[in-house]
């Protein structure tokens, strides 16, 4: 049994709150870790809220102040669960205190905020990472390793799609969500996976040409500054070709998304409606087994299943945080910690290359976005 703690910090008591701080209480249970984590302690604004979530989540105390938080002698781990517009300040903060950071995507509202993050975090040399957590699906990880493998030859294209309908209803009221410089916009929230799935398969992005809509512009009486639904092309370094499509407004789609790889040799895809199984097509076999077969993504053999159940069983959701929490604590104090910040800049990037594009109307290389901060 490991017996050194780490002390968690967790900024927000929201859904990424209840879902890290579950994270560090399941990921001792289901691997066997060289620390155990503590979680110590919880900020938010709303003193009665804030309190509520820490009894339900089991984190020791709370503050109003996510300073005092950072400042805490006994936190070794800060964890930002707030809003995209807050992350930067506290990273920074953290950073300076030497405090290790994760924080959820996307790393800011805007790439010069993600990029003070960064500039941060390498000054400090703290241990960093982003909260890119279906990256931790065996699924998903399995397509990563057999990308890597070969199994579809030279990527040929991407394919991504990240659907919900969340802002469908027009009578929704105002808040941070529809607030560009505190929420990001539709492509930095969703579309931040999908990028970042691409970045991690199918490598550099260099061009996209976007196009975005907001259907309901005024809320509350407010107006609203964020695109609802967005597309985009988009062209690799490789030569490969890409689509994406980030939405809020499909009726009946409360958190769909999909991954396609279509390869020289073969077409890999992941539909998280189906989040245990992947589906495979190879070229280079037999005529009379033409066609895609599925890969129940639960044997022993596949990146984190061991870990868990029986194969058969599945996994859901809160396994892609949980295997998060352990690859972190693993690893811990070290760092190495991978995806890092500087993978959610390179997100960051390529997600307002898209902004741009579709504001400018026109192709936009993402090197023009990294460019004007140097």
């Amino acid at each position: 049994m490991a017996t050194r703690e780490v002390g968690i910090g967790i900024v927000g008591y929201g859904l990424m709150g209840r879902a890290h701080s579950y994270a560090y209480t399941a990921a001792p249970r289901i691997r066997d870790l060289p620390v155990r984590p503590r979680l110590r302690l919880m900020s938010g604004r709303n003193a009665e809220a804030v309190s509520a979530a820490a009894r339900a989540y089991g984190v020791e105390e709370t503050t109003g102040d996510w300073r005092a938080l950072v400042e805490h002698p006994g936190i070794d781990i800060v964890d930002v669960c707030t809003p995209p517009g807050t992350h930067a300040e506290i990273v920074a903060a953290a950073a300076a205190t030497g405090k290790a950071v994760l924080c959820e995507k996307p790393l800011a509202a805007s790439y010069d905020s993600a990029l003070t993050a960064v500039d941060a975090v390498r000054r400090a040399g703290v241990p960093n990472a982003i909260g890119f957590n279906y990256r931790r699906l065996p699924a998903v990880s399995l397509m990563k390793r057999m990308i890597d493998e070969g199994r579809v030859g030279d990527v040929l294209l991407f394919r991504a799609s990240f659907l919900s309908d969340e802002f469908l209803d027009p009578l929704i009221p105002f808040d941070w969500r529809f607030d560009r410089a505190l929420g990001g916009t539709t492509i930095s929230d969703l579309g931040a996976h999908l990028v970042d799935m691409a970045l991690w398969m199918a490598g550099d992005i260099d061009d996209v040409s976007a196009q975005s809509s907001t259907f309901t512009t005024q809320r509350s009486q407010r107006a609203v500054d964020v695109d609802e639904a967005s597309s985009a092309l988009v062209r690799f370094a490789s030569g490969a070709g890409g689509v994406f499509e980030m939405a809020r407004t499909c009726a009946r789609r409360p958190c769909d998304f999909w991954v396609e790889v279509n390869g020289t040799a073969g077409t890999l895809r992941f539909d998280y409606p189906r989040l245990n199984e992947l589906l495979y097509g190879d070229a280079r076999e037999d005529d009379d087994l033409y066609g895609m077969r599925v890969i129940r993504a639960e044997h022993d053999s596949h990146p984190y299943a061991a870990q868990w159940w029986p194969i058969g069983q599945g996994l859901g959701y809160d396994a892609s945080f949980v295997n998060q929490a352990a690859d972190l604590l693993e690893r811990w104090p070290g760092g190495g910690w991978d995806p890092d910040l500087e993978t959610g800049l390179r997100v960051q990037a390529v997600c307002e290359a898209m902004e741009r594009s579709a504001a400018d109307r026109r192709w936009v290389s993402v090197s023009e976005i990294a460019a004007e901060t140097v």
